[in-house]
């Protein structure tokens, strides 16, 4: 099923090597394989699954959540910056990564309301959040439902609506078109999580503008000017948000965090520290 991991990567752009993207940043002399670090990591039991996460650092407390079929690894580029001045806790969200879920069903609000959950199991009151992709909208769902959770929000390549105002008519098709392929396999629980991963783009999110509205924490809303979501969606997003921030990064894709981690990590750091 691995290939169908990197057929979706192509089409979509959305899974822009969440499935497999592994490549870590630290210099030290030993590098860290984020994602599966046994010093660092553990699994934390919450409703009703075993959520995998790892944590880095001294500070105040930063939450990472990685985009749709990734997994703690596709922070790589962000781990290794911010654990220097933040407690970085990441997490693999459920279905996905280490945190396996035998559920059929998946929404974004189940897990942002999982992440609200794991912050408690830690005893974290607040944290700061970076979300990519999905976890972007995660990040935008976790604001909304849980406003005391979230100091500050960085989203990048996040939609809150799965039509055409977000994407083109026939990157819509192409999830579609996997989704049917996937439906003519052999129903082993690989191929259903990864099924239900892909069903939940077409199907959602469905954010409106008056609950973007009621995020109340600054809001950093990002994508590239070639992203896969389209730039007039990621402004629609920035102007109903009370305390928005915009950036497009030029001549970027969906991946901004990764082909532009230095730009991404030192502008995000920068509106964390603004008062």
């Amino acid at each position: 099923m691995k290939n169908f991991h990197a057929v979706l990567v192509f089409i979509l752009i959305l899974f822009f090597s969440l499935g497999s993207f592994s490549q870590q940043i630290d210099n030290s002399e030993t590098p860290v394989r984020y994602g599966e670090n046994p010093v660092s990591g553990k699994y934390i039991k919450i409703r009703n699954f075993s959520m995998y996460c790892e944590i880095y650092g001294q500070g105040e407390p930063l939450l990472l959540i990685h985009g749709n079929g990734g997994s703690i690894s596709n922070m790589a580029n962000q781990i290794p910056y911010f654990s220097r001045s933040y407690k970085v806790i990441a997490a693999d969200s459920r279905s996905q990564g280490k945190s396996t879920d035998p559920q059929d069903s998946l929404s974004y609000e189940m897990m942002a309301d999982d992440y609200a959950v794991l912050m408690d199991s830690l005893h974290l009151d607040s944290a700061y959040v970076i979300g990519w992709s999905d976890g972007g909208i995660i990040g935008l769902l976790l604001a909304i439902r849980h406003p005391e959770k979230v100091k500050k929000l960085a989203a990048t390549g996040a939609n809150i609506r799965p039509d055409t105002t977000a994407f083109s008519a026939s990157e819509i098709q192409s999830m579609k078109d996997f989704v049917a392929r996937l439906r003519a396999q052999k129903q082993d629980q690989k191929v259903k999580n990864d099924l239900k991963l892909t069903q939940m783009m077409i199907d959602e999110p469905n954010i409106s503008g008056s609950s973007l509205q009621q995020i109340h924490c600054p809001a950093l809303v990002i994508g590239g000017d070639h992203d896969i979501i389209k730039p007039s969606h990621t402004l629609e997003i920035f102007q109903a948000i009370p305390k928005g921030y915009l950036w497009i990064l030029p001549g970027s894709g969906h991946g901004t965090l990764i082909d532009f981690k230095d730009d991404f990590n030192n502008q995000v750091g920068r509106f964390f520290l603004i008062d």
